[in-house]
């Protein structure tokens, strides 16, 4: 089966039009229809998995990430419109240079090829994934969680639709509908067949991905997230920096985890936390600060940090607080217990923000503003597949420009290499 799967994926990307063509650009609109046409229908089999997930004991926060409505389809639709508009400037051939007296260069993109994307529990991201990848050339091979795989299945219709409606091959996109880690093994192992990798999820996933195939992968890690609170900064600032940093989506990859909190300004931080909190949220306090005075209808909770909270994603609306002993105590705790995502830092004092981001190493550092910010439409790089960590290719949102290479284009007008000093 799984032969079949990629010469059928190799095949789609072999006979699509090139990266450009028309069909390429009328694909959005098409999906976006499909979408709504389908949308009753994409609603019902999401409904399944949404029950199916109940039944397992599902916490409320990962329901909420399988759970799809009407605004997702908004926002699916405005992806679309989006990833459109972005198109025609993404795929502009580089500037033309001169080689010698008479020959020219210049950069034209070319997409990678055929793509694995590997992710969890995120019915959008199976939409992302057969857009982005495919408006820029390339094969897909979409595998989901077993979570969503009802609602996986009523999209693999609705993108089938779009293609065929588009002009473009069926089988650029694939839907995977055997989601058991044995298929997921067998294609990483596929490395003459399939030319990129592209997990999006937990850290576990990423993990194995990386551990167990030699494919090139484009990694987004684990959202293990820091705010250094720095004595100097304003606190009422801070809290509310913390807080838009983590309560608008607890389980994405770019919300905060842990607050490391310069030790003079430990308690009043904490106050100004529980103060602005509009919401229901804990705060996991270190066993150093004092948590502060908790009136009647407050929305917030006081939890304790523990040791064994380094390191890991909350993925619920919880805010450790830790208090250290200054810059240097706060970089060696991001250091060792980081992701390399997105870390931020809230001071009043220019020197120490520069210092911070001279010592931390992520692959967005956000000074005295919130860490969701680390976003690409937000940022305006353009729509984005998942946000990467790694340091070859691809670092930040990864946008159609980190799903394509290029070729060398070499005019050369009859140009000889002895004739070029």
């Amino acid at each position: 089966m799984t032969d079949e799967l990629l010469r059928a994926a190799r095949l789609a990307y072999d006979t699509a039009p090139p990266v450009g063509d028309p069909a390429f650009l009328r694909y959005p609109a098409e999906l976006a229809r499909a979408l709504s046409e389908s949308w009753p229908l994409v609603l019902e089999a999401n409904a399944r998995d949404v029950q199916a997930a109940q039944d397992r004991g599902l916490p409320p926060v990962l329901l909420d990430r399988i759970r799809l409505g009407e605004a997702h389809l908004e926002q699916l639709r405005a992806l679309t419109r989006s990833v459109a508009a972005e198109l025609p400037d993404v795929l502009e051939p580089g500037p033309e240079t001169p080689v010698g007296k008479t020959a020219s260069l210049r950069k034209v993109p070319k997409p990678l090829g055929v793509a694995l994307m590997v992710y969890e529990a995120r019915p959008t991201v199976t939409v992302e994934g057969a857009l982005l990848p495919v408006v820029t050339g390339n094969a897909v091979i979409l595998r989901g969680g077993k979570e969503i795989a009802a609602t996986n299945a009523a999209l693999s219709t609705v993108v089938d639709k779009a293609l065929a409606a588009s002009g473009l091959p069926i089988g650029m996109v694939t839907t995977l509908d055997d989601p058991s880690r044995a298929v997921l093994r067998e294609l990483l192992g596929r490395g003459d067949a399939i030319d990129v990798l592209i997990p999006r999820g937990s850290p576990s996933l990423i993990d194995y991905c990386r551990t167990t195939s030699t494919i090139p992968v484009i990694a987004s890690g684990g959202g293990v997230n820091h705010l250094y609170v720095h004595e100097s900064a304003d606190l009422a600032l801070a809290a509310a920096v913390a807080l838009d940093s983590k309560l608008a989506e607890p389980t994405a990859c770019n919300t905060l985890e842990l607050v490391l909190v310069d030790e003079q300004v430990a308690a009043p931080f904490a106050a100004a936390l529980a103060e602005a909190a509009d919401q229901e949220v804990t705060f996991r306090l270190d066993e150093r600060i004092t948590a502060p005075a908790r009136a009647d209808g407050a929305l917030w909770r006081i939890g304790e940090l523990a040791e064994h909270d380094f390191g890991r994603e909350f993925l619920e609306p919880a805010i450790g607080v830790r208090a250290v002993a200054g810059l240097a105590d706060a970089v060696e705790h991001i250091r060792r217990f980081g992701s390399m995502h997105t870390e931020g830092v809230v001071s009043g004092d220019e020197r120490v923000a520069a210092e911070f981001v001279k010592r931390v190493d992520a692959a967005a550092i956000v000074v005295n503003g919130s860490l969701r910010l680390h976003d690409g439409p937000t940022l305006g790089l353009g729509a984005e597949v998942s946000i990467s960590t790694g340091r070859l290719h691809e670092r930040g949102p990864v946008t159609m420009r980190s799903l394509l290479t290029h070729t060398w284009l070499v005019a050369a007008n009859g140009t000889l290499r002895s004739t070029v000093s």
